[in-house]
């Protein structure tokens, strides 16, 4: 990749935290490049051990991200179509896979596939004077990058159809009040909000972080039936790491726990 390239995202690590920041004035449009580059970083972040939360942001003040570049469709090239399909699809389920717990600042507008990787992260901050929508079937398209399903599972089928279906964008306040967004706050506020709720992810086990998350999100596709036993199964899988003993150890000498991850 060029150096230009590389720039569309911004990557940096304050403590156990990684943060990612979309790079692509004016509007933080993705691009295949960037998109693919997004996989890899969260792969390599998979494998750090020292990184525990992740915080995704938008560069400027005025947007997040407002997803794709429409002139890259415009020319109805169905091939191009599938390939940039894939390319958000594998970057945002790689994001939502994430082993630690993932945070979008939203700063500013949040519209097509710059809401949906906001949809992929865990949870979600946002600043008051936000909007947030997913137009794709104003101009012929629809979310392809999780926006149906994962949109779905935080809000209903209700506000999810009237979004998608009509259109209709939202503001920061009524995302809170349909549980889109866990949090607004004042503007210019989101990301520093997100980043105290990272650290506060430190202070959890990251082998549990990891665990419970996968439980969580088990209730997307797998039945009750099954996922209580995988509950109790992972449970116990918890007693193969160091964690477990540290945590409880460090509970009992009423000292800080020194997680090794693993």
């Amino acid at each position: 990749m060029s150096n230009q390239q590389q720039s569309l995202l911004i990557e940096r690590i304050v403590g156990n935290t990684a943060v990612i920041s979309m790079n692509n004035p004016p509007a933080n449009t993705w691009t295949a490049e960037s998109l693919q580059e997004l996989k890899h970083k969260v792969l390599a972040l998979n494998e750090n051990k020292d990184v525990y939360a992740l915080v995704i942001t938008g560069e400027g003040n005025k947007f997040f991200s407002a997803g794709a570049d429409l002139k890259l469709f415009a020319d109805g090239d169905k091939q191009n179509a599938a390939e940039m399909a894939r390319y958000f699809g594998e970057a945002f389920e790689t994001l939502s896979a994430f082993r630690g717990v993932s945070i979008a600042a939203i700063n500013g507008y949040a519209m097509g596939g710059g809401l949906e990787v906001a949809l992929a992260c865990d949870l979600r901050i946002c600043e008051e004077q936000a909007q947030l929508a997913l137009p794709e079937a104003t101009v012929g398209l629809l979310p392809c990058a999780g926006g149906t399903q994962n949109l779905t599972a935080l809000v209903g089928e209700g506000w999810a159809k009237r979004m998608i279906l009509c259109g209709e964008r939202i503001t920061a306040a009524k995302a809170e009040q349909i549980g889109l967004v866990e949090e607004v706050v004042e503007q210019g506020n989101a990301f520093n909000t997100a980043m105290d709720l990272a650290e506060k992810v430190a202070n959890q086990s990251p082998s549990s972080v990891k665990a419970c998350k996968t439980l969580v999100q088990a209730g997307r596709s797998m039945p009750r039936s099954q996922a209580l036993p995988l509950e109790r199964e992972l449970f116990v899988e918890l007693f193969d790491t160091e964690d477990q003993a540290e945590g409880v150890n460090a509970f009992l000498n009423k000292r800080k726990a020194n997680w090794k991850n693993g």
